[in-house]
């Protein structure tokens, strides 16, 4: 009697459970639906053209291409803390690249982040941006990608992530919780340039995947305005990437307008030189959006509110020469290493060298990027196909952890600057686990 009445309640749990796992299944391996699924495919000269400046907005060949290596075949190397991906061929051949994918297939792919067949894309892809792309500029890009780009045979590189790890449907329940797959509406109240500016720096161009900081998922803690973390600044990679958001210290709150379009257009402004992943980001990004798109950014950018609670108190520039203050540690460093270009008095050469004087690295808490380039360098910056004739060279052979760490120090509590001592321990970490930047101009082709 009493087995017959636990199996029945064992076939009466097991039924829920069947369903609840075939639910699950269902979830983790359909495709979703795409609003193109029916388009008629167009491509004709203008669409391609278009195509190619939303694939400059959206940095496509960054991820997707190697120096020396033709266009967007794929091949790049992306550490995760899981393991290493690897960018894959999206030139239009049918075996190695996307050739047999229709627009739906396309579509998904870029704004869902799921291949054919239901294989689900590591958000490496940054398809929670990319799913704010409007279905025009889906279309554009698909033109592009099928007939502006040559085909390449190559075969795309496993990831190293170990099983189980590797397993990729999680990732559709990640999506569920972390993303938003419909694309950007304009919001009420606002002008056409800041709504332009708005799509460009949430959807192709992607800001917050490097901007804004990620949740114990890796998630971006927000993805749009509306969260306060969007684009407050965030760690990734062994480089801080400072906020974008009306913070005088650590962001852009005494930058312009105008200034943010310069630094954009050229690569450099009165507060800043591009360096770390930023270059990349211009060297084949911004610097060929055009004039009114980077005015559009600017608006939409200068618009968000700062945060003075996480922010701290105004930065005021205290005069002081390095010369002057050579009994602290790390100052003969700073005056006989530094000081040629960043000037004694830490105002570098506006323009041209940036100021250490309230930069955004000497103040923020984070000295992870102000370890890093001083250990590595910079990578060159090439505007308008010029490479530029100075850039921040590697110490790591001339200057010890210790060394490294006493001069940031120093540099990171003078002239008003308040980021905060450098430990010795944090510089050995970054120098085992980074290398020294390319002293070769490097910009990516796309065609």
């Amino acid at each position: 009697m009493n087995n017959r009445r636990f199996a029945r309640t064992a076939g009466w749990l097991a039924l829920p459970c069947l369903v609840a796992a075939g639910l699950l299944a269902w979830y983790v391996t359909r495709e979703p639906a795409s609003s193109l699924g029916a388009e008629p495919v167009a491509t004709q000269p203008a669409l391609v053209a278009r195509g190619e400046y939303v694939a400059r907005l959206s940095d496509c060949v960054a991820c997707h291409s190697v120096p020396n290596g033709a266009p967007f075949s794929g091949g790049l190397e992306m550490a995760t803390p899981l393991g290493s991906i690897h960018a894959t061929n999206v030139t239009p051949d049918p075996e190695t690249g996307i050739g047999r994918y229709s627009l739906a297939d396309f579509d998904r792919a870029v704004r869902h982040g799921v291949a054919p067949g239901g294989r689900r894309l590591y958000p490496a892809m940054p398809y929670p941006s990319y799913a704010k792309l409007s279905d025009d500029d889906v279309k554009a890009l698909y033109a592009f990608f099928m007939k502006g780009v040559a085909p390449v045979r190559q075969a795309n590189v496993p990831s190293s992530i170990p099983w189980p790890l590797n397993m990729r449907w999680p990732i559709a329940l990640w999506n569920g919780v972390f993303t938003d797959s419909k694309p950007y509406t304009a919001k009420a109240g606002k002008d056409e340039l800041w709504n332009r500016g708005a799509y460009i720096v949430q959807g192709p161009g992607h800001c917050g995947s490097c901007h804004t900081p990620r949740g114990l998922a890796f998630n971006e803690k927000a993805l749009d305005e509306s969260g306060k973390p969007y684009l407050a600044g965030g760690l990734l990679d062994g480089w801080y990437a400072p906020s974008l958001r009306d913070d005088h210290n650590t962001g852009l709150g005494r930058w312009s307008e105008p200034e943010v379009v310069q630094f954009l257009k050229t690569g450099r402004n009165k507060h800043a030189v591009v360096y770390g992943s930023m270059t990349e980001a211009f060297n084949n990004s911004t610097q060929f959006m055009n004039d009114a798109d980077l005015a559009a950014i600017a608006r939409y950018l200068r618009s968000l509110p700062g945060d003075e609670q996480r922010d701290g108190a105004a930065w005021q520039y205290q005069a002081v020469s390095a010369a002057e203050r050579l009994d602290a540690p790390g100052a003969h460093t700073y005056v006989t290493r530094c000081a040629s270009c960043h000037g004694l008095e830490g105002k570098g050469q506006p323009d041209w060298m940036p100021p250490l004087a309230g930069a955004t690295s000497a103040l923020i808490k984070e000295s992870a990027s102000a370890i890093n380039i001083t250990l590595n360098g910079s990578q060159r910056v090439v505007a308008a196909n010029v490479a530029d004739a100075y850039r921040m060279p590697a110490f790591r052979e001339q200057l010890s952890d210790q060394e490294i760490a006493e001069v940031l120090t120093f540099v990171r509590g003078t002239w008003g600057n308040q980021g905060g001592a450098v430990d010795a321990k944090a510089v050995g970490k970054l120098r085992e686990h980074t290398g020294p930047a390319s002293s070769s101009p490097i910009i990516l082709q796309m065609r």
